[in-house]
């Protein structure tokens, strides 16, 4: 099912795809193709791209440095990026802080941070997950103890995304401890190369380096890096999750990941006729695209809510549950239809590449990070059902 588009949203989507046909270029589109892990400098080098064109921060207000889109214009974009693989916009200054900052942060940090996120002068990385503090965010134990102008900062961080690469991360510290939880965190910006701060590797089940653990050993940082005030914390990071969420969902990327696995289908063959003709094969298919379409229309509804100046609540939760179960679902479908082919490390005539084995491993855990599904259940069922 195609979704109808005005005329006027036609022009804009043929403006999309001849900016991706001019100005993506197809090294990266290949290697996003082929499922090949991106480099810091492949991901900046898009970033800046679409920084110079002005699509970077699609969703900020015009006045903060966004191109000033409809809510069907920023789904057109993912959409038409996706479908072009082109590289997935780093979301933790973009799409994470920068909302955060835009809504809570005072007009210094704005002035200061934000026109950073855009120009690449600063890369950001996600301090909330500790080991035991996951799906219990409010269980943070790493302090901040007001000495002065600064803040001491001491405890560990975990499954902290592309913190390698990171010099800035935004972090949830614990300021009162004689509270109730959610009331004595507050929102931190951090400079990583402080004296103190250690990065240490997490190797996947797919031999990538993608997480990291975070150490804080009295680390100082500047109390003028508070954002939203102290004990306030736990507002900005449950704002700053429904962003997260719904980035989770990646319809864009569903929508491409199955078109590729059509394409395999139709090139596999299984009892002499082509994969995707297999009457079992053509159902469990035929669901997820069904899933799928249905999420697209709940995705612009979200967009269209945000962009109306609401923020996503309990549909934030949705797409999260949805959106990752369809992803995992596909990827599963990838690795079933390319059998032997789907080994990591493997070369094989496919377009999915040999990398189908490894983004299904991979996209286990997106059913788990930015909050669980059993997690996202629990909030749908507060937030609507009032249970």
């Amino acid at each position: 099912m195609d979704l109808n588009f005005t005329p006027e949203e036609e022009q804009f989507r043929s403006e999309v795809q001849a900016f991706l046909t001019a100005r993506l270029p197809h090294r990266l589109s290949n290697m996003v193709a082929e499922g090949r892990q991106l480099s810091r400098a492949d991901m900046e080098e898009w970033h800046a791209i679409l920084n110079a064109q002005g699509w970077l921060a699609n969703h900020w207000p015009e006045e903060y440095g966004g191109p000033g889109w409809t809510a069907i214009q920023k789904f057109i974009f993912e959409n038409e990026s996706a479908l072009a693989n082109a590289p997935r916009i780093v979301p933790f200054g973009v799409n994470m802080l920068g909302p955060v900052l835009i809504k809570y942060g005072d007009e210094a940090q704005k002035r200061h941070w934000l026109p950073r996120i855009l120009d690449g002068s600063d890369w950001w990385c996600q301090g909330y997950s500790e080991p035991g503090a996951g799906s219990d965010l409010a269980a943070v134990t790493t302090t901040a103890v007001r000495d002065g102008d600064d803040y001491i900062v001491n405890g560990q961080k975990t499954w902290t995304t592309l913190g390698q690469h990171a010099n800035m991360i935004f972090c949830l510290v614990r300021t009162d401890r004689d509270v109730k939880k959610q009331e004595g965190i507050s929102f931190l910006l951090i400079d990583m190369t402080t004296p103190g701060v250690e990065v240490r590797p997490i190797i996947t089940l797919d031999g990538e380096h993608e997480v990291n653990e975070v150490f804080f050993t009295n680390v100082r940082v500047p109390a003028h890096n508070l954002v939203g005030g102290e004990n306030r914390g736990w507002t900005c990071a449950k704002y700053l999750l429904t962003y997260e969420r719904t980035n989770i969902a990646g319809v864009g990327f569903s929508t491409a990941a199955l078109v590729r696995l059509k394409s395999i289908a139709r090139q596999q063959r299984r009892n002499g006729r082509p994969l995707i003709e297999d009457p079992s094969f053509a159902a469990r298919l035929a669901r997820v695209e069904i899933d799928l379409e249905n999420m697209k229309t709940t995705n612009l509804r979200v967009i269209a809510a945000v962009a109306g100046g609401g923020a996503p609540g309990a549909e934030s939760s949705m797409l999260k549950i949805r959106g990752t179960e369809i992803r995992q679902e596909i990827s599963s479908l990838a690795r079933r239809a390319m059998g032997i082919q789907a080994r990591p490390f493997v070369a094989d005539p496919l377009d999915f590449g040999g990398a189908a084995a490894a983004q299904y491993f991979n996209n286990r855990k997106l059913s788990i990070f930015g909050g669980s599904n059993e997690i996202q259940k629990n909030i749908i069922s507060k937030m609507i059902l009032g249970l």
